[in-house]
């Protein structure tokens, strides 16, 4: 009931004016962001890091969710009406999304997918509801031993398991982690990999590195090797866009099923929606060649509509895990983690503690932001679609220039543009070759706090490494880890011999 109590007070905060419309704002820019191809949510947080230093911190980060949850709705957009997903989060529903417009029933593939968002969406907000403050209260008995196991978790979590190469995913992450310790030392005070220059002496700004990783970087790579390639057609869509009846009554299992799988994705740091979406569409898959009348491979609305809902409920749980535990599962909630370092603020017990305001508003606005977002997909998704056809090299220019000015107004300095051409370099290379973005961004955002628990952990137990597994909690932690890894390795190595039968 407090957990309730509390909900409603935060409905007080997010439905004035002000943050309704932050809300609202946010929904906007991500479901355009999302349509666009090459581009994604992550993209559209880092661009706007440097431009709300002046936002009060509830109406930013209230923002920053309504981006994270229409960047999945609008991508599904152009995965069903171009075949191309902007996201890996989006490929499953490419499978049947894309045949059923080409069917002729896109108005109907379109209408399940955003049914479907809602439908995982608010669940996994209500289970938050009640999960976060639960989890918030279990990790304020986390100590550096078990911050530290947290944050080894999401490292290979996220550079081994959502890879195909763990050695590039493992490489990313140590970029990441080298380039968190650049600056001065906060314990010893000696300057670390600097190369002797004091520009460097205050690091390299987590915002520098999100925008030129994640908008530079794309924007780099788009240009020189994505034009080389031919986008499908975009079909037109006509008919009715809502669905019948007995269309509602065949999604309806699909999309309870694909939420219930997409759930326990939010607090796995595992790469975010794409493993749950495969998952998903995997399960009903399976489920449809039992039937007397299989219809996979020829338009099936079920083999949309679970990995939708699974989509938007692993992302609606991430940013409860987010809130309770500091965890960000994916790219784009490190990167909502860094906004809110950026305001003074450390997710997690003392969270709920001091700031109880900020929380429950941030959770009400989840709600109302699946609302708004299905209020203007729903009947608005060609007008969406009418995005695609911005000449690609006014959008890219645009992004270039957005980048530039938000680095250099936050930080007015000239060595952080050239940071930002080094780092946007960098991530177009990295992209060129595939290695993984995901694993450096963790690894930045998370870095510094492995390294302080670690310090800490060794100082107290006078440089004693058993300290780092002498609680219950850590030792699960590398339990369930380990287990996430073997069962990991067992696909992996199941799908090559596959492969070669």
């Amino acid at each position: 009931m407090d957990s309730l109590a509390s909900l409603i007070d935060g409905f007080g905060h997010v439905l004035s004016i002000q943050n309704l419309l932050w809300v609202v704002i946010g929904c906007f820019l991500g479901t355009a962001v999302g349509v666009m191809p090459g581009l994604g949510s992550s993209m559209a947080v880092a661009l706007l890091l440097p431009v709300t230093f002046a936002l009060e911190p509830t109406a930013a980060l209230i923002m920053f969710s309504g981006i994270y949850f229409g960047g999945l709705f609008g991508d599904s957009t152009m995965a069903i009406l171009l075949n191309t997903p902007g996201q890996a989060s989006s490929i499953a529903s490419t499978f049947e999304g894309y045949k059923m417009a080409q069917n002729g029933r896109a108005p109907q593939a379109l209408a399940t997918a955003a049914i479907g968002a809602f439908i995982g969406g608010m669940i996994a907000s209500v289970v938050v509801t009640f999960l976060a403050p639960w989890l918030a209260e279990f990790s304020s008995q986390f100590g550096p031993a078990e911050f530290f196991a947290l944050a080894l978790f999401a490292f290979v979590a996220t550079s081994s398991v959502v890879t195909d190469s763990a050695i590039k995913g493992l490489l990313a992450l140590v970029l990441g982690l080298a380039i968190a310790v650049i600056g001065i030392d906060g314990v010893s005070g000696a300057p670390r990999f600097t190369l002797g220059s004091p520009l460097l002496f205050d690091g390299i700004s987590i915002v520098t590195v999100t925008v030129g990783m994640l908008a530079l970087g794309e924007v780099i790579y788009m240009g020189v090797i994505a034009r080389k390639t031919d986008e499908g057609e975009m079909l037109r869509p006509k008919g009715r866009p809502w669905l019948s009846g007995k269309e509602f009554r065949e999604a309806l299992p699909a999309w309870l099923r694909g939420t219930a799988i997409g759930l326990p994705f939010g607090v796995i740091p595992a790469g975010g929606s794409e493993i749950p979406t495969f998952l998903a569409y995997g399960a009903e898959k399976k489920l449809d060649s039992r039937r007397p009348d299989p219809q996979f491979g020829t338009g099936a609305i079920r083999g949309l509509a679970a990995p939708e809902a699974a989509g938007n409920s692993t992302t609606g749980m991430a940013m409860g895990a987010l809130l309770a535990l500091g965890l960000p599962i994916s790219a784009t909630a490190a990167v909502i983690l860094a906004a809110f370092r950026m305001f003074g603020l450390q997710p997690g017990p003392l969270l709920f503690v001091n700031r109880p305001d900020l929380v429950w508003a941030l959770m009400a606005s989840f709600f109302v932001a699946m609302i708004v977002l299905l209020a203007i997909n729903l009947p608005f998704a060609m007008l969406w679609a009418k995005l695609l056809l911005i000449p690609k090299p006014y959008l890219y220019a645009g992004i270039t220039m957005f980048c530039g000015l938000g680095i250099y107004a936050s930080s007015s300095s000239i060595a952080d543009l050239i940071v930002l051409l080094v780092i946007g370099v960098l991530a177009f290379l990295m992209r060129t070759f595939d290695y993984p973005l995901a694993p450096l961004i963790i690894g930045m955002v998370l870095g510094p706090l492995a390294e302080y628990s670690l310090r800490d952990a060794m100082q107290s137990a006078d440089g004693d490494a058993s300290v780092l597994v002498s609680s219950p909690i850590a030792i699960g932690l590398y339990v369930v880890l380990l287990l996430v890894l073997g069962l990991t390795i067992r696909a992996k190595l199941a799908g090559r011999a596959g492969a070669r039968a």
